[in-house]
């Protein structure tokens, strides 16, 4: 039962939401979080562009059938996903809570799980590296598109105007570019602290959640939002993650991809990025409402690592004992030519 521990992100999340909902920011302290924030966010899509190997996306750049798979499902599949779930408006819950669904099947895959879990469960690396990193890079652009195209955008919803795409690219796409250009120099350094890049990374992303949180608060978020919200919010993110699963294994058998292959498209095609997320979701919707649409993407971001994890588990012991098995047919075939 190792899959249903709590990622330790998701604890550290957890923390931060009470640490809003004790002691929210405000008065002056709220601008400092905002300067904080832009600055941390700045920060990790920097790191993210220096640990990109150009080697790596090289490696797996070539493998075009299952990259524009991985991006049909990213951001077409799980859209019109998106679109069914709030038209069929089967869970109890607010408008804002279904706009958090909604966004969340808009955002790009992850990076560093996709490729951690293809690699444990013996997928296709290379191709993984390049998949990901295409699906976060694109994400920049075509996910506030998206929210404007998808959603009933009123004055004081998201809004997929030039303005707030000028914003997203010169917060996270310039500095993600800085960093991979800045890579000859400090790719050295970068391979030597992964570990504390890994940090940084976690610390940028409990900052905007705690300047969400601490806004959403103040505006009354738990008057809102119960522990009976909480458990409806993770119904709907199981049911969206496997129907998102299924199509994917589904259309990596219809289209004859090799079990390497549709490792990859497995867990490239139907993870999202609480690390893009976040900090885009602070972009394109009021502070105000950041918090609670936020929700659903923090739910479902545990729900993919637990779920994900345990089907990554089963397809590295099923690899295992296949290797088995040809290693005893390959002995016995020698053994009967002597």
């Amino acid at each position: 039962m190792r899959f249903l521990r709590l990622d330790p992100m998701m604890v550290k999340l957890i923390i931060t939401v009470l640490l809003a909902t004790f002691l929210p920011a405000r008065g002056h302290f709220v601008s400092f979080f905002e300067w904080l924030t832009t600055a941390a966010i700045a920060l990790l899509f920097f790191m993210h562009g220096a640990k990109l190997s150009r080697e790596k996306i090289i490696a797996g750049g070539g493998h075009w059938r299952l990259h524009l798979w991985v991006m049909i499902s990213t951001f077409v599949i799980f859209p019109i996903l998106g679109l069914l779930f709030v038209w069929w408006h089967p869970l109890p819950v607010s408008v804002e809570i279904y706009t958090g669904f909604l966004y969340l099947c808009i955002l790009p895959a992850t990076v560093q799980s996709a490729i951690a879990l293809t690699s444990l469960a013996g997928g296709n690396v290379a191709a993984a590296v390049c998949s990901a990193s295409a699906s976060s890079l694109l994400g920049v652009f075509i996910s506030p598109l998206l929210v404007g195209l998808v959603m009933n955008v009123h004055n004081d919803a998201a809004s997929g105007s030039l303005s707030q795409i000028g914003s997203i690219m010169l917060q996270l796409l310039v500095p993600f570019v800085l960093g991979h250009i800045s890579r000859r120099w400090i790719a050295e350094w970068v391979e030597k602290h992964r570990g504390l890049i890994g940090k940084t990374d976690q610390a940028s992303i409990l900052l905007v959640v705690y300047s969400a949180f601490s806004e959403a608060v103040v505006n009354g978020i738990w008057h809102r939002v119960g522990a009976l919200t909480l458990l409806y919010i993770l119904i709907g993110s199981l049911g969206i993650l496997f129907v998102a699963l299924a199509i994917n294994l589904l259309a990596a058998r219809l289209f004859g991809f090799n079990r390497a292959d549709e490792i990859t498209i497995l867990f490239c095609g139907s993870k999202k990025s609480l690390a893009n997320g976040v900090p885009m979701a602070n972009i394109l919707f009021p502070s105000a409402a950041v918090g609670i649409i936020v929700l659903p993407l923090m739910i479902f971001h545990q729900v993919q690592l637990m779920v994900c994890s345990m089907l990554a588990q089963r397809y590295k012991k099923a690899g295992e004992k296949q290797a088995e098995s040809q290693k005893k047919t390959g002995k016995a075939v020698i053994e009967s030519q002597k």
